[in-house]
């Protein structure tokens, strides 16, 4: 008795080529979230002093008076937003949109810390966040109370709520373009 292999339909091998493609993406995030403690103590190898000189260029610490300093406060602030940025483009819950308030922090943070004249990193940065605050926090509550609105009335099914919420784009680069 002889088994044939069996031919796939195009549905298939389309399902199972985005698959293939999913796992591939998964596990280049899980490696890099996996890797972050190592990428958070690569400052132990920038030498303890004022002027680094790398093939980039010559980085001048200002305010640390030390390179070694510099990135690990650089790190401290990179390293977390490396990771809220997964979390963003991957989180599947409604309230996602949360998540742009520690990103902006963290950026905010990052500049301030490469800005040489700076007095200190964390000054002032609520202020800066407001404009940011004022448009994600009404945002996500109009969202809340549009979902719950449709879950209490009865016209429309839990699949029809979660087709209407569910915007997926297709690359990552639309679901950048779809927040700008």
């Amino acid at each position: 008795m002889e088994i044939k292999p069996q031919k796939l339909r195009k549905p298939e091998l389309k399902f199972l080529q985005e698959d293939r493609k999913s796992i591939i993406i998964g596990t280049i995030i899980a490696t890099f979230i996996a890797m972050t403690p190592y990428l958070f103590y690569l400052y132990e190898s920038v030498p303890d002093v004022k002027d680094w000189n790398t093939f980039f260029g010559i980085y001048h610490s200002g305010f640390y008076e030390s390179a070694s300093i510099s990135m690990w406060v650089l790190n401290g602030k990179i390293i977390p937003l490396f990771l809220i940025v997964i979390w963003f483009f991957t989180c599947r819950h409604w309230w996602y949109h949360a998540l742009l308030v520690p990103i902006a922090m963290y950026v905010y943070q990052i500049f301030i810390t490469l800005n040489d004249d700076a007095d200190f990193v964390d000054n002032n940065q609520l202020i800066y966040l407001i404009p940011i605050i004022a448009i994600i926090v009404p945002s996500i509550y109009l969202i809340r109370a549009r979902i719950f609105n449709k879950v209490n009335s009865a016209s429309q099914t839990m699949q029809e709520l979660e087709d209407e919420f569910k915007m997926t784009p297709k690359t990552f680069w639309d679901k950048v373009k779809q927040y700008f």
